[in-house]
């Protein structure tokens, strides 16, 4: 268990250490395409340290995941299944998976702050919530 919870809280500090830079360039006016391509590659950090939580905590359980094109969402879903996490925050960071997508397989001038701007806008509120049930998640298996 202890091995586990290292790994998860490591991922935690390394999240947060993103959050505290993108909050840094977020708000600024006039961004340039660089600027846009950078506050996506700290999305995209987030987003894949979440994953990597699911991750450590399926394979804690034994739990694999499919070698699938689709095994990003099969994480997800697999994580709501052994309750992990709920169904409402997997919709939230689901958005994040979507633009991790993008972001993997675009062009980086494609980018719009339109679309970049409600993602960075809610980013620390989801992120807040995964902590929050990845926290009471850990608890419960202490206990056991």
């Amino acid at each position: 268990m202890a091995n586990v919870k290292e790994k998860v809280l490591a991922e935690i500090d390394n999240i947060e250490k993103v959050l505290v830079e993108l909050k840094k360039v977020k708000d600024r006016s006039n961004k340039e395409l660089v600027v846009l391509v950078g506050l996506g590659a700290y999305l995209q950090n987030i987003y894949n340290g979440m994953e990597n939580i699911l991750k450590q905590l399926l394979l804690f359980n034994n739990i694999s995941i499919p070698e699938t094109p689709s095994w990003h969402k099969d994480l997800l879903n697999l994580s709501v299944k052994h309750h992990i996490i709920t169904l409402e925050i997997t919709d939230k960071i689901g958005r994040y998976l979507f633009f991790r997508h993008f972001f993997t397989h675009s062009y980086g001038f494609l980018i719009e702050e339109s679309k970049l701007k409600p993602l960075m806008d809610n980013i620390s509120n989801v992120y807040s919530e995964f902590k929050r049930e990845i926290s009471d998640y850990l608890t419960s298996i202490e206990k056991v």
